[in-house]
């Protein structure tokens, strides 16, 4: 839909009833006077049956990591109640295919530094008789699953880096007695641990250099989305 409707405003909704269509006008109103690129309808619920304990915990851990890595992040991150400019839509890949989507929005507004702003807007329980498409079990795991494939895509220097620090630790440990058995005896009688302390780390260095050239990569990536985003005109 965001690649073959032409509109200045979007507004997005879950079809559930849970959220407060009373909302909408404010949120529109914010993003034209503003002039922002979206504004996030951050649930307000009084009833636990409305937000379930299992999405508020993911909604927390992938908060936290988008704070890590971009400095700032959203009260909300998996909501699904947003308004967006033109110049959002037009310029998000809208990859995702499943309920991850709304965590791919919230990094594609903060990967380029866009303006956005948060309006607090009711939640309430689903309708009597209708249920909820969200499994709390197989959507956290993909939730756990976009949560670890962030931090490998936005910060690979930091990734590769953890993973290159515990080949490394690995390879010393097992390095270790060989080498005090070499400086007593001058002889290196287990060959098969030898080779694979230094298979380790080879990958060790492997990657900790895979971690520099993707970070070159994905700094490169965000300055042509940037441009691709800047071309676009701004909300009025």
């Amino acid at each position: 839909m965001f690649a073959d409707i032409d509109a200045d405003v979007y507004v997005m909704a879950d079809g559930d009833a849970t959220y407060d269509a009373s909302a909408a006008p404010t949120m529109i109103r914010e993003l034209l006077e503003c002039q922002l690129d979206m504004v996030v309808g951050v649930r307000s619920s009084v009833a636990n049956a409305a937000y379930r304990p299992g999405h508020r915990l993911g909604n927390a851990i992938l908060t936290g990591m988008l704070s890590r890595i971009f400095g700032r992040s959203f009260s909300d991150v998996l909501s699904g109640y947003r308004v967006f400019s033109r110049r959002f839509v037009k310029s998000f890949p809208a990859l995702s295919e499943g309920f991850e989507v709304e965590a791919e929005i919230s990094i594609h507004a903060l990967e380029l530094h866009m303006p956005v702003a948060e309006v607090v807007t009711p939640y309430k329980v689903r309708p009597e008789g209708s249920t909820s498409k969200l499994s709390t079990f197989r959507d956290g795991w993909r939730i756990l699953l976009t949560i670890l494939t962030l931090f490998r895509n936005e910060e690979p220097m930091l990734f590769f880096g953890i993973v290159g620090a515990l080949f490394g630790l690995v390879s010393i440990a097992i390095a270790l007695p060989l080498a005090v058995t070499y400086a007593q005896t001058g002889l290196v009688p287990r060959l098969p641990t030898a080779v694979l302390s230094t298979g380790l780390m080879i990958l060790a260095f492997l990657s900790f250099f895979s971690g520099m050239i993707l970070d070159t990569v994905v700094r490169g990536r965000r300055e042509v989305r940037r441009l691709a985003y800047l071309a676009l005109r701004v909300p009025e």
